[in-house]
């Protein structure tokens, strides 16, 4: 958005200059332009990562103990809960075994010194902690954005307690509201076709495969899988029953839908403070 603004007012700047107007007084007002508009960007972005932070960082201090086997989820805001994590280890002498949910969450344990384990060696966790790409008023959760549904779920489910750390752009009163791309739905690959054409026959609505970004063809997941964004056309009123129903339609693995699992979410807010829903 920033960067069209200034392309938009570059352009009105060089139709004036065209009309007469001298070009120190228009190489002036774009610099200025730019600058306030990179400015005002870049204040939006520091606002949701100071958020994402102050989430992460209360669910660290509040959850984690001495001796605690810890559930390490994926995405943008748990970088920042292993930032602390490791700081609190390192300065308390905490010892922590941490279960990854991915392949990132693994390498962010290892690259901070953590102690890494797996669900073979530690089967039974004390508490995950995790992000999520929307929340609802019931604590249901979308998950999967980043193509890690599957193994985010089975450590979530072997969990005492399961935690959310979000900012405060991924709080919704009904699933849908702010989060657009659907619901990730993890797909055996050559069952893709089949599953999408169910998906809509079953429930209407949009099913896509995800296309990668920075190669040809679909996201291959960490379990060497494809998957599927549906996009509902309506929000359903039980969402436990409708997952129920997709994880029954043959080739789906499984679904971003985190229904009644959730024990408290930590909604880091735009002025830095945290709001806490349990």
């Amino acid at each position: 958005m920033a960067g069209t603004s200034v392309l938009l007012h570059c352009r009105s700047l060089m139709w004036i200059g065209s009309r007469g107007v001298t070009s120190g007084a228009i190489n002036n007002n774009i610099s200025f332009i730019v600058k306030q508009s990179v400015r005002d960007f870049c204040s939006k972005m520091s606002a949701a990562e100071l958020a994402k932070k102050a989430a992460a960082c209360a669910a660290v201090d509040n959850h984690v103990t001495d001796n605690c086997m810890l559930g390490v989820g994926s995405g943008s805001t748990i970088v920042y809960a292993v930032e602390r994590l490791a700081d609190r280890v390192k300065t308390e002498n905490l010892k922590v075994q941490c279960v990854p949910t991915s392949f990132q969450a693994r390498q962010l344990i290892i690259n901070h010194g953590l102690n890494l384990s797996d669900l073979e060696r530690t089967p039974e966790l004390d508490v995950a902690i995790d992000g999520a790409d929307e929340v609802d008023d019931q604590m249901n959760l979308i998950k999967g954005g980043g193509g890690c549904l599957t193994q985010e779920k089975i450590v979530a489910a072997n969990a005492k307690y399961f935690v959310v750390i979000a900012d405060y752009r991924k709080r919704s009163k009904v699933l849908g509201e702010q989060w657009k791309k659907g619901v990730p739905i993890e797909v055996i690959p050559m069952a893709y076709k089949p599953v999408m054409s169910q998906l809509c026959l079953q429930f209407g609505g949009k099913a896509e495969l995800r296309m990668a970004k920075a190669k040809a063809g679909p996201v291959v997941t960490d379990n060497g899988n494809f998957i599927i964004d549906w996009q509902f056309d309506a929000v359903p009123e039980n969402w436990k029953s409708v997952n129920q129903e997709i994880t029954l339609i043959p080739g789906v693995v499984e679904t971003g839908l985190f229904v009644n699992m959730a024990k408290k979410v930590y909604f880091g807010m735009d002025d830095g403070t945290v709001s806490i829903k349990e």
